[in-house]
């Protein structure tokens, strides 16, 4: 038996957002699925809410976080970014954003390899929780875990936002490859390099090296590298069939944030000083600037170097 019932607030009602809902419906929580098209208002679903879960696109993130911060919201209330991407304005990741307008509330991220239509469909996942509040983290971690969705919990939110956000734009990559069928060892090699560009993107931007070798990172990258129900994936491969870019997205049932977070990825970079070779081929890819083709081979003709991951 449910020891406490929560009330739970979902904001966001697409496909990740529904079966988000689902999770907690099924244990006892109180839920309320909120949408900017939906009946229910957003001052109505917030009120007293215990866990607020943000499952917004990027694109339509900043819009809501200001709207919920003119709302009064529980002392209590755990917010939770679901949400994978950049700003394009700010660079600000999800919780970066909530964090501007939030200061003082506890905040996680929800992370992990967890294609919704799977979890949909009752095959079993697992994610991560990540939070700096270890309290927080767990009880989001007891509200989302059942039999099905194993839900483990760790203490760097910014590797764990990164390895979501960071693997779409490798998942644009490989399903560049697929579409050429270039091979199992092309795919190897592009997805364990791919690894240690996120790594030291994250690094550089203060994560821990051993999150990405997690669920959130690692276990992403395999999933959305690996599946055709990914949206990133689906881009790439649409491009590697000679098919452009707008007419791919068009017909694409829902957002590939990849598309956004790269361009924002580069500029990002670029101010940093950080090396993002398959990015950036993804990146020129996606502007018009390369072929499909020579994309890969522009990664194949690198100088030689260590294969060192730092």
């Amino acid at each position: 038996m449910l020891a406490k019932p929560l009330i739970v607030t979902v904001l966001g009602a697409g496909a990740w957002g529904s079966v988000l809902a689902m999770q907690p419906a099924q244990l006892g929580h109180t839920v309320r699925l909120w949408s900017r098209r939906g009946e229910l208002t957003l001052a109505d679903a917030v009120d007293a809410a215990d866990v607020i879960v943000s499952a917004i696109s990027m694109k339509g993130l900043p819009e809501v976080v200001a709207q919920v911060q003119a709302l009064p919201l529980s002392d209590r209330a755990i917010l939770v970014s679901a949400t994978k991407g950049l700003d394009a304005a700010t660079t600000l990741t999800p919780t970066q954003i909530w964090r501007q307008a939030f200061p003082n509330q506890a905040i996680a991220v929800l992370s992990g390899p967890n294609l919704s239509q799977e979890i949909q469909q009752g095959l079993p996942a697992a994610t991560v929780v990540a939070s700096t509040n270890a309290e927080a983290a767990a009880t989001v971690q007891r509200v989302f875990a059942s039999d099905r969705f194993r839900v483990y919990t760790n203490s760097d939110p910014l590797g764990t936002e990164l390895g979501g956000t960071l693997k779409n734009v490798i998942a644009i990559a490989s399903g560049v490859c697929d579409g050429l069928q270039l091979g199992t060892n092309a795919k190897a090699a592009l997805i364990t390099r791919a690894l240690a560009e996120m790594i030291r993107i994250g690094t550089h931007l203060g994560a821990k090296p051993e999150t990405f070798f997690g669920l959130s990172g690692l276990g992403d990258l395999l999933a959305t590298c690996n599946s055709s129900l990914s949206r990133n994936y689906q881009v790439g491969f649409g491009l590697a069939q000679g098919r452009s870019l707008s007419a791919i997205l068009t017909n694409l049932q829902g957002t590939a944030e990849g598309v956004n977070t790269t361009n924002v990825l580069v500029k990002l970079a670029d101010r940093q000083g950080i090396p993002i070779p398959v990015s950036y081929q993804v990146y020129r890819l996606l502007n018009g600037k390369i072929t499909p083709k020579a994309a890969l081979e522009a990664l194949m003709e690198r100088d030689l170097k260590s294969e060192a991951i730092g």
